[in-house]
């Protein structure tokens, strides 16, 4: 079924809640099957994307009046109503303006960059790529790549760029659940072995690989050396921005950017998120330990962890209920968003 079956008027806003679509990259593993209990293809997994509204992988709506319908085509059907006024250009675009993965690293990802917004339209012509990483899970001694050492210059780079070396002057990051990296474009980066991630980037599937560690797939040296920020030296992971601590519930700013704003909401067993949704922007959520249910005025939601619900703009009031200690995170898009 697809949206231009359904009737000409779009139903009432109501969360959304999608089949995921599985990639299949070298690196992966098994780990969402067995770490996260999902049903997922034969072979290697890599990635989960969760929400997402790309000609790479659109999600399919699994609930509802619009079950059967991707999400571009829903976008289509219901416009500001789902997107909201913050994300105005993403609306005159047709294009969503986030997508939301879960990586599953048991190898070492190629090193890599990613444009920002003006070098992505010109020469591949879709939007940069800016994102950040929620660690979930980490085995001991697992570590990322994350920026540069001190004293590294673009042209010194590019000598070895391309080579086993080109890891050499990389600043690695030990990482552990809970962490937050915020890889703005231009940051060089890669996730090692050992270390599963939630990511919240723009609508984007641009990588330049700079390093694949001999792997057999297409380097982009001419476009990485263009792009790469050579200031970025070593960066660290995020620090929380406490907003609300008080009687087991805790609300943490993770991220703000032009794109997206994260935060990070902790709570007790029967603990209760009020919200509303008025029409600025959608939200989206996602239970990262524990179990939740979500309220509305449309069917109860059960969330467990790891999952993800997209929040309509229009929807109205909403409640998030803790049904058992429950981390949550929460993504909007920033009133001064394009």
């Amino acid at each position: 079924m697809s949206a231009q079956n359904h009737a000409s008027e779009p139903p009432e806003p109501y969360p959304l809640t999608f089949d995921p679509i599985f990639k299949d990259y070298p690196w992966g593993g098994r780990n969402l099957e067995s770490k996260l209990g999902r049903t997922i293809p034969a072979g290697i997994v890599a990635e989960s994307w969760d929400i997402a509204a790309h000609p790479n992988g659109s999600s399919v709506v699994n609930n509802g009046p619009l079950a059967g319908s991707t999400l571009p085509e829903v976008q289509q059907l219901m416009g500001e109503a789902l997107v909201g006024e913050c994300s105005s250009e993403a609306q005159n675009s047709g294009k969503f303006p986030l997508l939301i993965k879960i990586l599953d690293a048991n190898r070492w990802l190629s090193v890599q960059v990613h444009p920002n917004d003006e070098y992505g339209l010109r020469n591949e012509g879709e939007y940069g790529k800016t994102e950040m990483w929620v660690v979930l899970r980490a085995e001991p001694g697992a570590e990322l790549i994350y920026g540069f050492k001190p004293g590294i210059t673009r042209d010194a780079y590019a000598a070895i760029i391309g080579t086993d070396a080109s890891t050499e002057p990389l600043h690695r990051v030990a990482v552990k659940p809970g962490d937050v990296i915020f890889v703005p474009a231009g940051a060089i980066h890669a996730l090692g072995p050992g270390v599963m991630v939630t990511e919240i980037q723009q609508n984007s599937d641009t990588t330049y690989r700079i390093w694949d560690w001999g792997r057999p797939r297409p380097l982009h040296l001419r476009q990485s050396l263009d792009v790469l920020n050579f200031d970025q030296v070593e960066p660290g992971p995020v620090q929380p921005e406490v907003l609300l601590d008080e009687d087991g519930f805790c609300i943490e700013r993770l991220a703000r950017c032009p794109y997206f704003e994260t935060e990070r909401i902790t709570m007790q067993a029967g603990n209760d998120y009020f919200g509303q949704c008025d029409g600025t922007t959608f939200e989206l959520w996602a239970v990262i330990e524990g179990n939740a249910t979500l309220y509305s005025d449309a069917d109860p939601v059960s969330l467990a962890a790891v999952q993800w619900v997209l929040l309509p703009a229009e929807l109205g009031d909403f409640q998030i209920q803790a049904d058992s200690y429950t981390i949550l995170l929460r993504v909007t898009v920033p009133d001064d968003a394009a």
